[in-house]
């Protein structure tokens, strides 16, 4: 019964990580879109450089904390990675395929295998 209860625990761990990841990736996009669109509008505009040049700065001071976001988050998943060998119970189990990792594309697939 315990045993159940924490493999199912660092399942939705495991499985709110790629979420996580997943959701800062879909962000890093967007904000790349958005900072085409931007620059697409100036241009169509002709308005010269100085009207959004602002705005393009603060897209950039977002995309830089977003970018150092993303990479404690993958921190965070090494360290995840890293102690599930220090929890009883959990030592021998592995979540998706052989590297330990759920597969970016294959939420639904994932299964707690021992």
């Amino acid at each position: 019964m315990r045993k159940q209860m924490l493999e199912n625990a660092a399942f939705e761990v495991a499985t709110q990580v790629r979420t996580v990841e997943d959701s800062i990736d879909y962000t890093l996009a967007e904000i790349a879109e958005l900072q085409a669109r931007l620059m697409r509008v100036n241009s169509v505009a002709r308005v010269g450089p100085a009207p959004i040049h602002a705005a393009l700065q603060e897209l950039s001071t977002a995309l830089g904390s977003l970018v150092a976001a993303r990479g404690s988050i993958v921190g965070c998943h090494h360290q995840l990675a890293s102690a599930k060998g220090q929890v009883p119970g959990l030592r021998t189990v592995a979540f998706g395929d052989q590297d330990g990792c759920p597969p970016a594309d294959g939420l639904r697939e994932l299964r707690v295998v021992a």
